[in-house]
């Protein structure tokens, strides 16, 4: 964390000065706004959070409830969330307090004694090192709370709007503010009456009976599936070996259970299967209670019992796989001739089963996508072309966890000899851990993402998928640091310089890059506005092959040290030289000629290049860009 340069902060530095729209915040609901959000669920306040880092976009966020949800359905932070939380300032914190998922135990029936269960097996939850952040289980309700303190100490000084409930919108291509939407006050001296806002742009993440997907006409289409299941957040005693450890459980009468254990040290859930649903069952299912819940768990975990003290919230559900066409209001005939006005994210366009905890997760991710786009478009850095990309984006990575949970979910439901070999469960478990982890996603090619031609320059860097990150010495200070968690979630392009075998000052390929991205007019960097500070919206770092005792910063190429802040203070934390323990080079198949890594607001790699490829770096960048560049 930075902070000081634009004075002494004697306070917590978390909280940025107040800026822009967040000087005069109002407290009651504009008439106008650059982007409303409906909901308040994690894809609207991750959103909400990007925003908030944009000084002039007016964006608020309203919710049906009266204040902030206490206890949340979802729990499953997987650690592709846990990236994200680092970017946002508050993963330490949130794990602290979380439940942490290292491994999970398999249990099945004796097969001596088919009415006992026995532990068949176990396996690590990261079995393949696939990032260096933990799985968590933690309660939804407590990351909303860290995304509304991201919001309220950032520049906007943003907060939800409490009470109000969507009832519906129109939208006015022509207009200044196209879509117009009307509200319903739900709490307060003007409960049940009605009022307007208009916005530049809507963005619904209200679940999975969104009102905001009505309005645009979209429609969520898949199957119900026939197979119903019980979860209860619980206190209890047991004599159950595992019970502080995630298990799958399969008993010989056909059941099975899906235990989690929760933060705190004593909470725990279980999805306790209830079994076929039948077709003429009209919703009785849905009756079962907190009883029958807890005795059918009793009758799968014997010979062990299970002594429930207290529910601290039960439900009944039945698994359904279900999705969108479109994450916006473009008709399939109208693409590429209208920009989008209206985005849904997060359970509004995909539903699934909770038990490979996926959906607060990608939901997420639906809000960090959209939400740096939309803070591009509206802080005038990019063309609202950049606003296409989200539903072709995600629409795929939505289809894909469906795909995945479907056959998680299929497992679970089977019954022990219906598997060809007792282990497949586990074996499925461990084939595919890095899509439940987050890590399975890799954008295809687009105006955001380039193609492979020279992937083979970073082979650890793959083009579409998230920046996988690994140490280096920063040498200003010698602190050995971890290159990604340098990044923040400000709205800021990542350029990656990895240098090649000459140290700082000697003539190179990342010296002359070095000048042109200074001073060339094609420059990404020349598109930024007049008296902008030098990396304002790129964060350019270099990372040498040298040692840091080895490299002078007073030789470093200016780029590579901006000077920033009213004082125009030199940043000299973008330089890096190998970490002495783990050479980031040899990790992540980076060539010794050096490479450029470009990388997105949302942490995904967008572009692989020589260190000599500048007009291929400004072809990149020119339709991200404004079309008149600036000079400074």
């Amino acid at each position: 964390m930075q902070f000081h340069h634009h004075g002494y902060v004697s306070g917590d530095p978390r909280i940025q000065p107040a800026a822009g729209v967040g000087v005069d915040r109002p407290a009651e609901l504009p008439e106008k706004v650059d982007v409303l959000i409906v909901g308040t669920g994690p894809a609207g306040m991750l959103t909400a959070a990007q925003l908030s880092q944009f000084p002039d976009i007016t964006t608020r966020i309203v919710e049906r409830r009266d204040s902030r949800l206490a206890i949340g359905q979802a729990d499953g932070i997987q650690a592709r969330s846990v990236e994200t939380f680092q970017a946002f300032g508050f993963a330490e914190e949130i794990t602290a307090e979380a439940y942490r998922i290292s491994e999970m135990c398999f249990w099945r029936p004796d097969p001596e004694d088919p009415s006992r269960i026995v532990r068949s097996g176990r396996a690590l939850d990261d079995p393949h090192g696939i990032s260096e952040f933990p799985h968590l289980i933690v309660n939804q309700a407590r990351v909303l709370d860290y995304f509304a303190r991201v919001m309220a100490n950032a520049p906007t000084r943003m907060a939800p709007d409490y009470g109000f409930e969507f009832r519906g919108l129109e939208v006015d291509d022509a207009a200044e503010y196209p879509v117009t939407v009307t509200l319903l006050h739900t709490a307060g001296p003007k409960e049940g009456t009605e009022r307007t806002v208009k916005a530049k742009y809507v963005v619904g993440a209200d679940g999975a009976r969104s009102q905001v997907r009505q309005s645009i006409g979209s429609t969520l289409k898949g199957d119900k599936a026939n197979h119903a299941w019980g979860v209860m957040d619980i206190l209890a005693n047991t004599d159950f070996p595992d019970i502080r450890t995630k298990c799958a459980i399969q008993s010989s009468n056909g059941g099975s259970i899906l235990l989690i254990p929760r933060e705190g040290g004593h909470l725990f859930r279980m999805y306790v299967d209830l079994g076929v649903v039948p077709e003429d069952d009209n919703g009785a299912v849905r009756k079962t209670t907190i009883d029958q819940i807890i005795a059918t768990a009793n009758g799968i975990l014997a010979p062990y019992t299970l002594d429930v003290r207290n529910v601290a919230w039960h439900s009944v559900y039945e698994v359904g796989h279900r999705l969108t066409d479109r994450f916006d209001d473009v008709l399939p005939e109208d693409l590429g001739t209208r920009t989008p006005r209206v985005f849904i994210t997060g359970d509004a366009c995909h539903t699934h089963s909770a038990k490979a905890g996926q959906g607060m997760n990608v939901s997420m991710q639906d809000g960090f996508n959209i939400g740096w786009k939309l803070g591009h478009v509206l802080d005038g850095r990019s063309p609202e072309a950049l606003l296409s990309t989200y539903s072709a984006e995600r629409q795929v990575v939505a289809k894909n966890l469906i795909d995945f949970d479907k056959e998680w979910s299929t497992l679970m439901a089977k019954k022990p000899e219906e598997f060809e070999n007792p282990s497949d469960l586990e074996d499925f478990y461990v084939r595919t851990a890095e899509f439940p982890a987050g890590f399975m996603t890799q954008y295809t090619p687009s105006m955001l993402i380039a193609e492979q031609t020279h992937q083979d320059l970073a082979s650890g860097f793959p083009i579409g998928k998230r920046f996988k990150s690994a140490t280096v010495q920063r040498v200003c200070d010698t602190n050995r640091v971890h290159l990604g968690h340098q990044a923040t979630a400000d709205g800021r392009w990542r350029i990656y310089v990895f240098a090649d075998a000459p140290a700082a000052g000697a003539p190179s390929a990342v010296t002359v890059l070095a000048e042109w991205l200074d001073n060339a007019p094609d420059s990404p960097l020349a598109a930024m506005p007049a008296g902008s500070d030098r990396d304002a919206w790129f964060d350019v770092k270099v990372i040498y092959q040298q040692e840091h005792a080895d490299l002078d910063l007073n030789r470093v190429p200016a780029v590579f040290k901006p000077q920033v802040g009213p004082f125009q203070l030199n940043d000299l934390s973008k330089v890096y030289g190998l970490d002495p323990a783990s050479d980031i080079f040899a990790e992540r198949g980076i060539s010794r000629d050096g490479a450029v890594v470009v990388v997105r607001p949302d942490q995904y790699v967008a572009n692989v290049l020589p260190l000599t490829a500048t007009a291929e770096l400004a072809d990149f960048f020119a339709p991200l860009l404004p079309a008149r560049q600036a000079q400074h």
